[in-house]
């Protein structure tokens, strides 16, 4: 598997080469498209080099919904990489529903792909969501959720980062830049196996920049404040209670032990912080929706087959 994605990334400098010479990613298809026919590489590398080529073929100028979603598949692998999925198809099923009916009233109801989300067979207590519409919530952090108001608020919190686009804004501040700048500056010569080596490494490590910032360092403050706003809007207006984000945080204070310097507790602001400035914004609504005892029942039936 990694070799396999040190030939595409190979393959990808290669091509890419020519965009700072030519007209931009029709270069690139042509370029692939004859190493294709020469036998270079299969018909399935050229459809990944295509792909790949018009996600990261701008820096600065505005990604499309279908950049983004290429951007977030690759980051999402190499999470999963990391983690592996749990294996619970009713469980898988039931949070897809609550994510997908939050999604529903967020500010990004349609995306290119769709939202997807899975449960991550960690005990780790973390949510972490990818550019594109992947959304990771942990069996850790399902176990702390006693209720289907505290999943679909966390839920609605990752959606919220992905509806405001931070993680297209932490890509754009990694090595992705310092990449292409020295790719630019290559760009003119004939690449020696040293050199092509080199910039394949580069990008392996812009990939792991790129994921550690979501599952290491977090984002910066500010956007995590943002997608606890947004989250508040977005439950609302589903009709769950966002008194479940404030519960699901009061828990993170009163039992952090499990955690502790680990997964939410790294990427998160304090849970204190957080708490008082979405109690803020909660006693400024006019009315709350009422928790639904029916909703909590069923998260316990779905929930209970957690192992």
């Amino acid at each position: 598997m990694k070799m396999h994605l040190r030939k595409i990334l190979q393959v990808f400098i290669i091509v890419t080469g020519l965009f700072f010479l030519g007209p931009g990613c029709s270069v690139i298809e042509q370029g692939a498209g004859v190493l294709s026919k020469t036998g270079r590489i299969s018909e399935s590398d050229r459809q990944a080099v295509v792909e790949t080529s018009k996600a990261f073929r701008r820096t600065f100028a505005d990604i499309t919904e279908e950049e983004e979603y290429f951007i977030g598949r690759a980051v999402a692998a190499l999470i999963l990489s990391k983690y592996g999925i749990y294996p619970d198809r009713d469980l898988t099923l039931y949070v897809n529903k609550v994510g997908n009916a939050v999604v529903f009233y967020s500010e990004r109801p349609e995306i290119y792909d769709g939202y997807h989300f899975l449960i991550l067979d960690t005990e780790e207590v973390n949510a972490l969501s990818a550019p594109g519409g992947f959304v990771f919530i942990t069996k850790g952090l399902l176990r702390r959720c006693r209720d289907e108001e505290m999943l679909a608020c966390i839920l609605a919190h990752e959606v919220g980062h992905i509806s405001a686009k931070h993680g297209l804004r932490s890509i754009k501040n990694s090595r992705l830049i310092d990449a292409f700048q020295i790719m630019g500056q290559e760009a003119m010569r004939r690449y020696t196996s040293a050199e092509l080596s080199r910039l394949t490494g580069i990008f392996e490590d812009v990939l792991a920049d790129i994921t550690e910032s979501l599952v290491e360092r977090g984002y910066d403050r500010k956007y995590e404040y943002e997608a606890d706003s947004l989250a508040v809007t977005c439950a609302v207006g589903t009709g769950y209670n966002p008194q479940g984000l404030l519960d699901f945080l009061q828990t993170m204070v009163e039992n952090p032990e499990k955690g502790q310097g680990a997964g939410w507790f790294r990427t998160h602001p304090r849970a204190e912080d957080r708490i008082k400035r979405i109690s803020r914004q909660v006693s400024k609504l006019k009315s709350l929706p009422v928790k639904d005892d029916i909703r909590s029942r069923r998260f316990l039936q779905v929930a209970g087959s957690l192992k």
